[in-house]
């Protein structure tokens, strides 16, 4: 990645037509996201969140405006595997045990899987699968099947990571699980990260900032640094200030 880590949104906009009218999903955004940096982005369904991360992973183009991932241009940075996803859906191929299933992408970008074979042991221990390595998706848990998504997304050693709702379809319990494990991985991997969440606690618990977002049209309305240092404990969802700062987050959100 030529030593750049950063993800860079310059004055985007994208539009669609649906139903025979032309509306605009996303509006003159601009982000910057620092090399190594944790961000969130939140806001209402339909702002255009999942937009703007299709257009970082060069699935859609914009009408105008520039990104940048990591130097390159959004097609070019996925398809060198410089950027890992994952998504609410763990899209393993259920034919495929856990090892098989990280290996993805390195058969997807051509790369033989020997060089690679320390690598998704130590992704299957950072996620904590190990002994499930030959385990199909069938026979893991929801969690589980988060983590080995989650590993998937790393085994090219990503500088950039993009997270769109991955522990949406958990229950709350098991959310707030996810994300002390999340934060434990991430401060591993050191990826700079864009994390999109309907998750208030989500976002303030993993980020160091918050991008608000307003929809009709998708606009970032305002950023929120996060304070908190780290390693966040579990003991942090129920800090005066952390309510504290959710509560602003929503002030935000709904003020948009």
């Amino acid at each position: 990645m030529a030593g750049d880590r950063s993800i860079r949104f310059q004055h985007v906009s994208k539009s669609f037509v649906a139903r025979g009218e032309r509306f605009t999903a996303l509006d003159d955004v601009a982000l910057a996201c620092e090399p190594g940096s944790f961000t969130a982005l939140i806001g209402p369904s339909g702002c255009g969140k999942s937009t703007l991360l299709r257009l970082a992973l060069g699935l859609e183009q914009p009408d105008r405006g520039e990104i940048s991932i990591g130097g390159l241009a959004p097609r070019q940075a996925t398809a060198s595997g410089d950027t890992g996803v994952a998504f609410q859906d763990a899209a393993l191929l259920p034919w495929r045990n856990v090892e098989a299933n990280i290996a993805l992408p390195l058969d997807v970008l051509g790369k033989p899987r020997g060089p690679f074979a320390a690598r998704i042991q130590e992704l299957i221990a950072l996620v904590g699968l190990k002994g499930f390595e030959k385990a199909l998706p069938g026979e893991l848990s929801g969690g589980m099947r988060q983590r080995a998504s989650i590993a998937r997304a790393l085994v090219t050693h990503p500088g950039i990571l993009f997270l769109d709702e991955p522990f949406g379809a958990l229950d709350q319990i098991l959310r707030r699980q996810m994300n002390i494990e999340l934060q434990r991985i991430w401060s591993e991997s050191k990826a700079t990260t864009l994390l999109v969440t309907h998750g208030i606690d989500e976002a303030v618990f993993l980020a160091d900032r918050i991008a608000v977002m307003q929809s009709r049209p998708g606009r970032i309305t305002s950023v929120i640094d996060v304070p908190f240092a780290r390693p966040r404990r579990k003991e942090l969802f129920t800090d005066p200030a952390f309510h504290a700062l959710t509560d602003r987050v929503t002030t935000a959100l709904h003020g948009a």
